[in-house]
């Protein structure tokens, strides 16, 4: 993982010479950088359910990728969402 995580950084370090941006980048380039990362983490089980034939549906997508992306914890289903209608 070590090994991985210095070639990564070293391809970050030559696009970032190839595109004339310095190190450390400025914040809001370097926060792009960042989404853009956990972004394309998020290709691989999208390409890998569809190489499995699976759908990709927003609900898989929100409870599955979502949560990666923004740090947020997927939010369970609401009690009056599997409850049925109420009556009363």
């Amino acid at each position: 993982m070590v090994l991985i995580s210095l070639g990564a950084g070293i391809l970050a370090g030559l696009l970032y010479g190839l595109i004339n941006v310095r190190s450390p980048a400025p914040p809001a380039i370097a926060l792009v950088g960042l989404l853009g990362m956990l972004i394309g983490e998020q290709i691989v089980p999208v390409a890998k359910r569809l190489i499995d034939g699976n759908p990709v549906t927003a609900s898989w997508f929100a409870s599955e990728c979502k949560p990666r992306i923004t740090g947020i914890a997927a939010e369970p289903p609401a009690a009056h969402d599997t409850d049925g209608p109420r009556q009363g």
